[in-house]
Formats: C-alpha cells, structure tokens, sequence
C-alpha cells in the first residue's frame, strides 16, 4: 500500500478514523482504562478484547445451569452439541468445511493429540520439522513427542531456518531441507503466523512441498485465525490447531480449535488417543465399549465441551460474522501500513521493523526491534505503559504492536507512535 496517501500528523489520523466503515465496532468491545482515559491496546496478539456481550451470554449458560441442572443438555440449545455451533463460523474463518473444524480443548492439547495420530515414525521417516525460533509451547511439543517414541530430539528434531540475512521463512528453505533429508522426515509442523516476526506463511506453498516429499503436514494457526484469511481446507494441509484467547477473543484461557482435512474424515484405522466425545454420536449414551469416531473432527474430541469456557466465544463470533473476514483484512492491510509508514517516518533507522512490509506476508502485528540492551527494551516497555499504550515485549529487544482491525483506530496507532518516540528519548 502506498504511503502517500497517509500524512503523518493527526489530522491525518482523524481523517482516516472518519472513512472507517468499521470504527463502530470498537464499541462493542470493553477497552481497558489507563487512568480515566481508554487505553491504546495494541496487545490483541496476546489477549483479545472482551465483547461487551460475554457477559450476556455467559448468563444465558449460567440461568439455564441454575433453572434446569442436568436437564440444561437437552433441548434446542442445549449443552450436548453445544460445541457444534461453533463449528460453522470458525471453519469460515480459517476456510475450512464445517465438518473438518471442531471446538475443543486447548492449542497444545489439541496438538499432541494431532501429533499422536499425525506423527507415525518408523525406521526410515522419523523426523520432525518445525521452524528455528518456534514457539516454546510447540517446540515443547515437539520434543516430548520425539522422546515419547523413544527418539533424540537432537538428532530427530530439524529446524527450518530464516532465509539469510532476511530473518523470514520462505518455501524453498523447506524445498531445500527435504532436498537433504526428506526421505526421513515424518512431519513438518509450521506457524500460520510466527509469532516473533509476525510473518504470514502461505500454508499452499509449504504444504506442496512436505506432501511431494511424503511428509505429512500441519499449523499452528494461533496467530492467523481472526488476524488473517485462510484457505486451510485447500491448502491440503493434514491437520491445524490453534487457540481462541487471542484475535479470536475468547478469553484468558479459552476454548481451543482443531482442523483435521476432510481425507481424513473416516479413517477410523488412523491411530488417536479417543474419548467417549469423539465416539458416535448415536449410541454414545449407550456406554458402548468399543469406541467408533464420529467422521471429522470431532472425532479427535475426548470429553464434553467446557461450556463456560466456551460460550464467550460466542460473542465474539457474531461479530466476525457480522463484519467478515475479508472485510476485515483490508482494513487490517491499511491500518497496519499506516502503523509502518508512520514507524519509519519517525525513526527512520532508529528501529527495525522484522515483520515484513509486503501486506500478503503479514498480519496485523509488525514486530520492532529496538537499539540497544535487552534492560533498555524493558524500560521503554514500561515507559509506552505509564503513556497508556500496551503492548509486549520479547527479551531481548523486540517490541510487538498488534493493531487490531475490530477494536484499533487511527488514532490509537498514531497516539502510539508517539508515545514510543517519547519513550525513546
């Protein structure tokens, strides 16, 4: 997007918040306070916002908990297939069939669970790709996997690595290392987004390339779902998870998801840690004893859904539908250019920006790294803080802002910028 259609006073920001055909949303979410003013949030790639609607309905679950006890699983609404409701919208936000998408558990839960079935190594295939710098909780994963088998995850584990001097990921560097090893690798696990450059992966590209070399393939889609839209089902990828606390605004801890492609619907032969959730659906409550998935992905479900947990969920997705997602990335495209154009005006080579500037290579986040020690990093953090502007930080000098299309103004990334010019000095 070119920068000389953004003028970089404020002005320029009034005016853009002015043509923003969706700056009303943001009044339907609660914007925490710095003082008696809102605070600038730019943090929605670590928490998301709460709709003002949770709390309704939260209490629809809670009344219905209270008026009818255990009979509050049965009816229309009921708490039985209450976790099917969400298969709809979450599927289309991650361009998925319904059938393929189911809410449940947590993101690390749901991948070991992808892993288990997913990750069958044998003499010749059992490696692990996941990228250098992954996220810890995957790399976690990962390992214990590895070792589970019985496997070195030093010589079982392959990191995939930036292209030089750019710090990105690109699709030949993994051509590249299934050139070397592909014959042993059993599965290649990448980020959606990565979380530390904000980098947007093209899933197709990488798919492709493990599919061709017979590796099996999954995301972690914990930073692109709601950030970025998706086409998961035709990307041919084997399986996705991801987390719903973040762009998704679920909640602290909210109900995860999983993707597992439609190739896999009835593969009941295909090896998984079961449930009585995942169990057919018609004669689960029969206490049968020999488990039977249900086709899809709730067949990888182990027991029923947390209902609290997950209803929030709800209220955020109305939204998304109400708004969509594509309609919601161009805004995403232009707020997040404003939010570079202004960077690099201000700062010129005073900061780094890692994320890249292409609009198709990122999400909303763009990923700043500081001059100097790792202490000065914490400081200015604290310093953007005292300014009313949250946002994070990862040691050692890497500042995240996440301008988030549903609830961030013009003005919110313009009073930001500011505030970090004061911060640094």
């Amino acid at each position: 997007m070119a920068s000389t259609e953004f003028s970089p006073d404020p002005d320029g920001a009034q005016a853009l918040d002015a043509e923003d055909e969706f700056a009303g949303l943001r009044r339907r979410f609660h914007v925490p306070k710095a003082g008696t003013r809102p605070a600038i949030y730019l943090c929605g790639h670590s928490l998301g916002l709460m709709p003002r609607r949770t709390r309704e309905v939260l209490d629809v679950e809670l009344d219905r908990w209270a008026e009818r006890a255990v009979e509050g699983h049965f009816g229309a609404d009921g708490w039985l297939d209450y976790h099917a409701r969400f298969s709809e919208p979450l599927a289309k936000l991650i361009g998925a069939h319904a059938g393929e998408v189911v809410a449940m558990n947590t993101l690390t839960a749901n991948l070991h669970l992808m892993l288990v079935s997913f990750f069958r190594p044998d003499k010749v295939r059992y490696k692990i790709v996941i990228e250098r710098g992954a996220f810890p909780s995957d790399r976690y994963a990962v390992q214990s996997q590895l070792q589970f088998h019985g496997l070195d995850p030093g010589e079982a584990m392959l990191e995939l690595a930036p292209a030089p001097g750019s710090g990105l990921l690109n699709p030949a560097g993994l051509k590249k290392l299934l050139d070397s090893e592909g014959e042993r690798v059993a599965l290649v696990l990448l980020p959606g987004v990565q979380y530390l450059t904000g980098q947007a992966l093209h899933l197709r590209a990488y798919s492709d390339i493990a599919r061709r070399f017979g590796c099996r393939i999954g995301f972690d889609l914990a930073h692109a779902i709601g950030n970025v839209p998706l086409a998961v089902h035709d990307s041919g990828t084997d399986f996705a998870v991801w987390c719903s606390y973040k762009y998704l605004n679920g909640g602290p801890g909210a109900v995860a998801g999983c993707f597992v492609h439609e190739r896999w619907a009835n593969a009941r032969d295909l090896p998984r840690f079961a449930g009585w959730w995942g169990h057919d659906k018609q004669s689960r409550l029969r206490m049968a004893t020999e488990f039977s998935a249900i086709p899809g992905a709730e067949g990888w479900q182990l027991s029923n859904p947390p209902v609290l947990s997950l209803a929030p969920l709800a209220a955020s997705l109305e939204i998304f539908a109400a708004a969509g997602i594509d309609r919601l990335r161009r805004k995403s495209e232009r707020l997040t250019a404003y939010l570079e154009f202004l960077l690099r005006t201000e700062f010129g080579e005073r900061i780094e920006i890692l994320t890249p500037s292409r609009a198709a290579d990122r999400g909303c986040q763009l990923s700043l790294k500081l001059r100097g020690p790792a202490a000065a990093g914490a400081a200015i953090l604290e310093r953007l803080r005292s300014s009313g502007v949250i946002a994070d930080w990862r040691p050692p000098n890497i500042v995240r802002f996440a301008p988030v299309p549903l609830y961030n103004s013009y003005c919110d990334v313009f009073e930001a910028v500011r505030a970090l010019k004061r911060a640094l000095g």
